[in-house]
């Protein structure tokens, strides 16, 4: 018996998304429209609207559901916004950046994942994303700053320099600190120096690569 997608990716959102706090209707429409099982690896198909980590190659894992909800509840993006999302991954969450704000850069250390979603990408039409491979934590930086910064791996703390590619007035989603019980949180960049914190939820999220190490950065 085959699977019906549609049924499954309605459910996940009103049985899963939803009851956590995720009201915002156009995220949630989002969700709903955005074909996450065509970023699954193939042999997880059907549980890609499970509630768990979905992995992926390289000892990579895809974000629960509910916390890609409510990370894309929490940026509140706006139409003519540019992101900076930190570890490409599935592609999934970068498709649903870019069909949200005007243009997304993504970055991952494994160029494998760079060119499978580049592939999805153009399958769905989605053409404002720039994808790049490297690594973040020695050496890799963004041309410019972006109004949107996007972790989409744990560190143990946020590395000065993701502080240094954001503009002025705008947000960093970020997942801090150990396991078991680390913390969702959502800066907001005040003025040159100073920052607001918002705690958003615990969770659990796999490492990003190299995050243990501390690079000089010179801007």
């Amino acid at each position: 018996m085959s699977m019906n997608f549609d049924q499954a990716r309605f459910n996940m959102v009103e049985q899963q998304v939803r009851p956590w706090d995720v009201l915002d209707e156009r995220v949630l429409q989002l969700l709903e429209e955005t074909h996450r099982e065509d970023f699954v690896p193939v042999r997880y198909r059907k549980m890609a609207f499970a509630d768990m980590a979905i992995p992926l190659d390289h000892g990579q894992t895809m974000m629960n559901p509910v916390v890609e909800g409510r990370l894309l509840q929490s940026l509140d993006l706006k139409e003519d916004e540019t992101v900076l999302e930190i570890g490409t991954g599935s592609g999934f969450i970068t498709a649903c950046l870019a069909q949200l704000a005007k243009h997304v850069v993504s970055v991952d250390i494994h160029e494998q994942f760079s060119n499978e979603v580049a592939a999805r990408l153009k399958e769905k039409d989605i053409h404002n994303v720039e994808l790049e491979t490297g690594n973040v934590m020695t050496g890799w930086q963004p041309e410019q700053a972006h109004d949107v910064l996007v972790v989409t791996g744990s560190v143990p703390d946020i590395p000065d320099h993701f502080r240094g590619w954001v503009n002025p007035s705008g947000r960093i989603f970020v997942v801090c600190g150990e396991e078991p019980a680390m913390e969702a949180k959502l800066l907001t960049k005040l003025n040159a120096t100073e920052w607001s914190e918002e705690s958003l939820f615990e969770t659990n999220l796999a490492r990003l690569v190299d995050a243990e190490k501390v690079t000089e950065f010179e801007f």
